[in-house]
């Protein structure tokens, strides 16, 4: 891919993936409504508020594939969630269509799925739960993220738009509390992951989990192999840290067993703190 745009470029994944998707020849069209820094040699930056459908056309315009970052990245009201998350998500994949970008990665959520419960719907001695398991959202966020993969599937199947939805678990540094060393992404292999949904042939539309190969991890990592991501990463290293701090995961505690942990008992609509 010669030019990438990435939204929310100035956000926690972009700031961790913009050196590791750099590439030669490539170009990383950098775009977000806060000031984006330190850009180099192969960037090119740019103000864009994604619910502003002219400007995200601009954006699209002479771009290979569109990595889609920006959004809300925690609970809000739901006006809110729909203006920035859904139209937001609508106006990248109509203008993806538009100016004949081929490919859209959609950052979707484990919170677009986060009612369901691993002790539950976790088959024992399985891969992990499904890529493609049905939506049952735990908030406007969640339902938010559902709503952007339901956008891909139409864009795909109306005009042929190739779209891939990853549904990502937790994607830091290092795993966050216990919960983390089941969900995490490690950034590497998040770069990972997205390489492989770009340079994919012909994927149409899928949902794939964004996860490491976790010791303890809950999803399978079929769908992201099956376009050729390899995961070196696990969280498994951070675990004596992790457990000396917050104690091993009770599985009876519903933050441990519902997929979407403290989502789903937060108060519905309003700001969590992240």
């Amino acid at each position: 891919m010669s030019r990438l745009l990435i939204t929310g470029a100035a956000g926690n994944m972009g700031g961790m993936l913009r050196p590791l998707l750099r590439a030669p020849g490539r170009v990383l069209r950098l775009a977000d409504v806060a000031p984006i820094e330190d850009v180099v040699d192969g960037e090119e930056a740019m103000a864009l508020d994604v619910t502003d459908a002219a400007a995200v056309g601009k954006a699209c315009q002479d771009v290979d594939a569109v990595l889609h970052l920006g959004g809300l990245s925690m609970e809000a009201s739901f006006d809110d969630i729909l203006s920035v998350n859904v139209i937001g998500t609508h106006n990248v994949l109509r203008a993806a269509v538009d100016t004949g970008v081929a490919r859209v990665i959609l950052a979707s959520s484990n919170h677009a799925v986060g009612f369901y419960r691993r002790s539950v719907d976790l088959v024992p001695g399985s891969d992990g739960l499904p890529d493609e398991l049905p939506a049952r959202p735990d908030t406007f966020y969640g339902w938010s993220k559902a709503a952007g993969e339901s956008l891909g599937a139409l864009y795909h199947h109306r005009f042929g738009l190739d779209v891939v939805a990853v549904r990502i678990g937790t994607c830091f540094a290092e795993p966050i509390g216990s919960r983390g060393l089941a969900t995490w992404l490690s950034p590497a292999d998040a770069a990972r992951l997205f390489e492989a949904c770009l340079s994919a042939p012909a994927v149409g539309f899928r949902v794939v989990w964004g996860v490491s190969d976790n010791t303890r991890r809950w999803w399978s990592l079929a769908g992201g192999a099956a376009l050729g991501y390899v995961s070196q990463d696990d969280a498994e290293p951070f675990a004596p840290a992790r457990i000396a701090e917050f104690g091993e995961p009770d599985p009876s505690d519903p933050v441990q067993d519902l997929l979407g942990g403290n989502f789903c008992l937060a108060p519905l609509g309003e700001r969590m703190k992240p």
